[in-house]
């Protein structure tokens, strides 16, 4: 006997491209990556697959298990992933999304890398390793006879997982250990010790309270040696095979990035070696830190996408009220204000991945220009990424509310890239660092900006009231979020009236910097050219 007929019920968003995305595909262009373009949109249709969402769904829902000793009681601290977990890092270390641009001497290739971290995202608990790896890259440059054993391999398109002696391995994946229990974002507070050993290497005792992907093959880290804070690198496998004292305590039990394990170490005497100068830990591990905070601003932006792309979807195929769900006007409206937001992102996330680009290859305005839009970014992009995500769940209603939508882990994703390398308060207090006693920073970013003077009244006026809100130098530290939210929007403004969509730089203008809105998504001024906008956010299927 049949109860019922399934109907209304909108179809899996499968057999797309995730690389058509008109924003991205011109940003990689711009930012002089476009030679590029037919392995990303090679990469974009593999993320779109039916298999791609599979893996990504089997990653998460059975994530990686601790196993301290095997079944006779040696130590042995390993984690094991699912299948999945594997093929989806096959993948991303195949098209070079670990530290392979570092090999690369084409203008754009950490252009390209970006943009591709951008459309893989089946999964993103499997993109931290790969971006630990490749952001340890120039800190391990710091100690030049130690990149010239590991850097080839780092920089391999070589997925070879397992702990064995890292050079007899055809890839390595490199981690980052840096906090400790008492002092979170404050590394200056660890006490973690290296003492100096007769061979030249040093031994580590101590603790690290939050290190992700531990089953990598080498760790930056932070210990307090005879002359202060330092950088050392620590393999997880010592050169004549035996295993080093990093001992793997537990793995964090998290509200999200489930498919990715964290753990708490101990440091048992472990084997390390000294990564730049003692007592400037902090000074060297930072190289490695700002690229792995700009991989945070692509990852939200990703999300970003993502959530406008599912919501999209879902409304070009469900009814309600006797019309399709993109034809109603308040759901337009809050679907081209999700959309207007994740091209603001994905702007200016390969803006700063141009700015990376060339800071990489010795440009020096460009190096300015990314000291403090980094900064700016990783606050601005990453904080509006929950609200996306909570708003693109409920264009779903109660099916975006059930787990197998996809959504539910979406929006438990949204708020890690804003808490990990530095917190919101970290970033906006780091954009006043880069401002103060250097003029070519806040230079550089003025250029940037006034490259679009007089394009948009409404991005001129609100320009000035950047200025005069860093004029005064009054509370500067109590208004820095404020501060930064500013300079974020007038960077995302000035970028999108160059070279955006007219409908998206205008509807944005209008609601983000002329104040033509409401505090909700969805709040678009009536003026705005909705079917434009939302075009550009429906994926085509097929």
């Amino acid at each position: 006997m049949t109860t019922h007929e399934v109907f209304n019920q909108v179809p899996q968003l499968v057999g797309h491209d995730t690389a058509d995305e008109p924003a991205l595909l011109d940003a990689l262009d711009r930012e002089g990556a476009g030679w590029a373009t037919a392995e990303l949109r090679e990469l974009g249709r593999l993320a779109g697959t039916e298999q791609a969402a599979e893996h990504g769904r089997l990653a998460n829902d059975h994530p990686p298990v601790l196993r301290t000793h095997d079944r006779y009681g040696h130590r042995i601290d390993e984690v094991e992933f699912h299948p999945s977990w594997h093929e989806l890092m096959r993948t991303a270390v195949a098209h070079g999304l670990h530290a392979a641009p570092w090999n690369d001497e084409r203008p754009g290739a950490h252009v390209a890398r970006a943009a591709k971290f951008h459309v893989w995202r089946p999964d993103a608990g499997h993109g931290c390793p790969i971006s630990m790896t490749y952001a340890a890259v120039p800190a391990l440059r710091h100690a030049p006879d130690l990149a010239a054993r590991y850097e080839p391999l780092l920089t391999a398109r070589n997925y070879d997982f397992g702990l064995r002696e890292p050079e007899r391995k055809q890839g390595l994946l490199a981690g980052m250990s840096m906090t400790e229990k008492q002092g979170g974002s404050d590394v200056r507070a660890n006490t973690t010790t290296a003492r100096p050993a007769p061979d030249g290497s040093y031994r580590l005792v101590g603790h690290k309270w939050f290190t992700s992907a531990p089953m990598c093959d080498l760790f930056l880290t932070l210990a307090q040696a005879p002359g202060g804070l330092t950088c050392f690198l620590v393999p997880r496998v010592l050169p004549d095979g035996t295993r080093n004292a990093m001992r793997l305590m537990r793995l964090k039990d998290k509200l999200g990035n489930r498919s990715n394990a964290s753990s708490e170490v101990e440091y048992d005497d472990a084997v390390a070696w000294r990564v730049g100068d003692e007592g400037r830990g902090v000074r060297t591990i930072i190289d490695m830190v700002n690229l792995t905070r700009l991989d945070c601003v692509i990852g939200a932006a990703a999300g970003m996408r993502h959530g406008v792309v599912t919501a999209a979807h879902h409304a070009a195929h469900r009814q309600a009220f006797g019309r399709y769900l993109v034809d109603q006007p308040l759901m337009r409206n809050v679907l081209a204000d999700l959309a207007v937001e994740s091209e603001a992102a994905t702007v200016l996330m390969m803006r700063l991945a141009g700015a990376t680009d060339r800071s990489a290859r010795g440009d020096a305005a460009e190096t300015a220009f990314k000291r403090i839009a980094l900064a700016v970014g990783k606050y601005w992009v990453c904080k509006r990424w929950p609200g996306h995500a909570a708003e693109a769940l409920e264009c779903l209603g109660g099916n975006g509310y059930v787990e197998e939508s996809g959504m539910p882990r979406l929006f438990r994703e949204s708020p890690l890239n804003s808490i990990w390398e530095g917190s919101g308060n970290v970033a906006a207090l780091d954009v006043l660092r880069a401002l103060a006693g250097r003029p070519e920073v806040m230079a550089a970013f003025q250029a940037e900006v006034e490259a679009a003077a007089g394009a948009d009244a409404r991005l001129d006026a609100a320009v000035r009231q950047v200025r005069s809100a860093l004029a005064d130098p009054a509370d500067l530290e109590v208004r820095a979020r404020r501060v930064v939210e500013q300079l974020a929007l007038v960077l995302q403004g000035a970028l999108l009236v160059r070279h955006g969509h007219p409908a998206v730089a205008d509807a944005f203008c209008a609601s983000r910097l002329g104040g033509d809105r409401g505090h909700a998504y969805g709040t678009l001024p009536a003026g705005v050219d909705f079917a434009a906008i939302i075009d550009r956010a429906t994926p085509k299927v097929g």
